[in-house]
């Protein structure tokens, strides 16, 4: 098991919580008490495995204030999905993290290179009655690599990033192009929080 992660003032702030708690008098408050206590406990193993709470992990090193992402480049016959994929990575990077995201590589510490190498999609459902596809299931692979300008060192590099997602689709051929983009949207965004995670996080 690693070594613990020194606690955070917040991490602090709890555990002193807990053991002021559990100095309390009465019943209730020695419930509280030991429930905080136990809360405590598992906090800190959480820690110590490695763990880390939500929205707070962060790898890349301190050095990287600036991320360029430039548009991903598309080698799949799915109209636009890497503009759909681009804008929502950035997006993903500008509402969860500090970084300063920009197109110009020049201005950058950091650069993201991703390119769409995979987009398949299967019916899985279907009307018995017209014999359309009622529900479907994609799979978007994705080859990302996340470098430091200065130094060429590869901070986060996955050849095959993968996604899926599983939607229905109306039976009527002239809803099909609005819920075919919305769907386009919905899987974007959903692989954008998880490759955005992968990346602060480690994994």
């Amino acid at each position: 098991m690693p070594k613990p992660r020194v606690r955070s003032a917040g991490n602090q702030r709890f555990f002193a919580l807990g053991q002021g708690m559990a100095k309390s008098s009465g019943p209730r408050a020695g419930r509280r008490g030991r429930y905080a206590l136990i809360a405590a406990s598992l906090l800190s193993v959480l820690c110590a495995c490695g763990y880390r709470i939500a929205g707070r992990a962060d790898l890349l090193p301190d050095s990287i204030r600036v991320i360029a992402i430039p548009a991903f480049q598309n080698k799949t016959t799915e109209f636009k999905i890497e503009q759909y994929l681009t804008r929502a990575v950035v997006r993903e990077f500008i509402s969860r993290t500090r970084y300063r995201i920009v197109s110009d590589e020049n201005l950058a510490d950091a650069v993201m290179v991703g390119t769409v190498i995979g987009v398949t999609v299967s019916p899985r459902i279907f009307d018995p009655r017209t014999g359309r596809a009622t529900s479907i299931a994609t799979l978007t692979q994705l080859s990302v690599t996340l470098r430091d300008r200065k130094t060429g060192q590869v901070l986060y590099e996955n050849p095959s990033f993968e996604h899926r997602e599983l939607y229905e689709i109306s039976t009527n051929p002239d809803a099909y192009f609005e819920e075919r983009k919305q769907a386009l949207t919905r899987g974007s965004q959903a692989m954008a929080r998880s490759l955005v995670s992968a990346i602060l996080e480690g994994f």
